[in-house]
């Protein structure tokens, strides 16, 4: 019999394989006249992610996970200095390329690992199919199976919205600006593009600047937005209020 490795065994075979990378990451909540004077001067400095379209941005659909107890949900809430998230992530209409991902934050500092996944994959993994991820080969989803039976960590909810972002090479800065976001309940397909989603953002668009060891005095410049301040805001708790 094939016994699964523990949660400890899993974290060490990401460590051995995944170089841990740490990032700064800021948030912001803007209102639609921040969003308007902000774009407008982002536009002219920095260029956009390459998953752009025409009009600079993209849809983002995320699957995340939690525990029967709403492990992650409520280490976000209370401010734990280390945790974590898993979540199932693909960019616009394309499903030919999604991923796993575990986004993890340790004492104010963000990272994340990634393994691509199918859609059968994914699939088999909302209906609790899950024995290919003790067979795989990456260790991000053996651990995930690990969570999975050691934890019930299953799909909680969806979350999507629109993204801009722009890319500032120094300093590997990311600037992404997040806007109407909304939520989906994991019984629906989350693979389909085309559902519409419950709208829950009021109004109000999400700045992120990550970036490495320094951020350039241009991004800091170029982000100032007065009498705003950086929050924790997390787009799934603001989801899982809905739920």
């Amino acid at each position: 019999m094939i016994m699964a490795p523990t949660t400890e065994t899993a974290i060490m075979m990401i460590k051995e394989k995944q170089p841990l990378k740490l990032r700064h990451e800021l948030k912001h909540n803007i209102n639609p006249q921040d969003d308007f004077i902000l774009t407008s001067r982002l536009r002219k400095l920095f260029k956009h992610d390459l998953n752009a379209d025409s009009h600079g941005s993209y849809r983002v659909s995320s699957l995340y996970f939690d525990t029967p107890y709403d492990k992650a949900l409520r280490q976000k809430i209370d401010g734990v200095n280390q945790r974590e998230k898993f979540r199932i992530r693909y960019y616009g209409n394309d499903t030919s390329f999604i991923r796993l991902e575990k986004k993890f934050k340790i004492n104010g500092l963000c990272g994340k690992h990634s393994v691509r996944i199918t859609e059968e994959q994914v699939r088999s993994i909302q209906e609790g199919d899950i024995a290919f991820l003790l067979k795989a080969e990456h260790p991000l989803l053996v651990e995930l199976y690990s969570k999975m039976k050691g934890q019930l960590l299953s799909p909680k909810t969806i979350v999507t919205y629109d993204r801009e972002a722009f890319l500032y090479e120094p300093g590997n800065v990311r600037i992404t600006i997040d806007r109407n976001l909304r939520f989906g309940l994991c019984s629906v397909d989350f693979l389909n593009p085309q559902l519409n989603h419950i709208p829950v953002s009021d109004g109000l668009s999400v700045l992120e600047v990550k970036y490495d060891e320094f951020l350039p005095e241009i991004v800091s410049m170029a982000v100032q937005i007065p009498n705003r301040q950086a929050s924790a805001y997390s787009k799934y708790a603001i989801c899982r209020k809905f739920d």
